[in-house]
């Protein structure tokens, strides 16, 4: 589901604009095809990222509202902006946070934001412990991400302690913030779907305030398989068949019988990891030289489950071979 409000925005008396010709000279006097070329290293990036259609398509969509606007400038046209503040939902392992990071690049590079860095933070670096100190510290946050984003990790969090709880002050300095520096600060809140549902039930103010909502869906088994040949290539390893079709069960029990919120490509990370430090036993000691395809070569019984001491049961899955439900190791 997505769910898009490009709208005018008042800029009051900032003399910053959010849309930015791309033409306007970058730092040492760059050339905008230097420019234009980050942008599209940026969009090849994403469009590698398994799965995420939607997702994909909506960041498209923004990069062209941003590029035709600075157009329509170009003709003495008269251009919008948008607001860009966003809500991210979907469970751990789903690229919330990879998406977040690109999305920082991308606005550097279209001019809409000054500097695109990620600041990724929860509720214990904006809540503190007595009255004064949230606001100090919430607003130390806002600071550090003022020319790029600020990712705010399971921001129900913020709403879960009640009336008295000082999260409901950093919400209210955090929505100052959105305005004082609306011009050069995106911020992203993220979590799982359903609590993120209810925190903007019980904050109704704030979802008008983030006109663009992402669902970030769990990985289906062949792209959980797309992700983990990805990262076994970034390290110079390679699935041989057997292992592949083990690691294919492996994947398919987790998916159906595991932990709803197994971790989707976190999970991943770490079985391929865990199969790494498998075959490094195995090779290890082997009395000869080792073959270039042995060093690379992931094989069937890296992925399995080891044979555990003789009384002790495994309680873990009824299920032959593969590792453990669950591998998890999100918050």
């Amino acid at each position: 589901m997505l769910r898009v409000k490009f709208g005018p925005q008042n800029n009051k008396n900032n003399s910053w604009s959010p849309v930015r010709p791309l033409q306007n000279s970058r730092a040492g006097g760059e050339p905008e095809q230097a420019g234009r070329r980050r942008v599209e290293a940026v969009m090849a990036e994403l469009d590698k990222m398994v799965g995420l259609e939607a997702v994909k398509n909506l960041i498209k969509e923004l990069r062209a509202f941003v590029e035709i606007q600075q157009r329509r400038r170009g003709e003495g046209l008269a251009a919008s902006s948008t607001v860009m503040h966003m809500i991210f939902k979907g469970n751990p392992g789903t690229g919330k946070s990879t998406v977040a990071r690109l999305m920082g690049r991308l606005f550097k590079e279209l001019g809409v934001l000054t500097q695109g860095q990620l600041i990724e933070v929860e509720r214990a670096d904006l809540v503190g412990e007595y009255i004064g100190h949230t606001a100090h510290k919430a607003r130390e946050q806002l600071k550090k991400a003022i020319g790029g984003i600020l990712f705010i990790d399971e921001a129900y969090s913020l709403a879960r302690g009640g009336e008295k709880d000082f999260g409901r002050e950093a919400i209210d300095v955090l929505v100052k913030g959105m305005e004082d520096y609306r011009d050069n600060l995106i911020l992203i809140l993220a979590g799982y779907r359903e609590e993120m549902e209810y925190f903007l039930e019980i904050n109704p103010g704030l979802r008008s305030r983030f006109p663009i909502q992402l669902e970030f869906p769990d990985y289906t088994v062949p792209e959980l398989l797309a992700i983990a040949r990805v990262m076994l290539a970034e390290r110079q390893y390679v699935l041989a068949p057997e292992a592949a079709a083990e690691l294919e069960k492996i994947l398919r029990r987790e998916v159906l019988l595991g932990h709803r919120y197994n971790g989707n490509a976190r999970m991943v990370r770490n079985i391929i990891e865990r199969a790494i430090r498998r075959q490094a036993l195995r090779l290890v000691n082997k009395n000869r030289n080792l073959t270039r395809r042995e060093l690379m070569y992931i094989e069937k019984e890296d992925l399995l489950r080891p044979d555990l001491p003789a009384g002790v049961k495994d309680e873990g899955s009824e299920l032959p071979g593969g590792p453990s439900v669950c591998y998890n190791n999100s918050r």
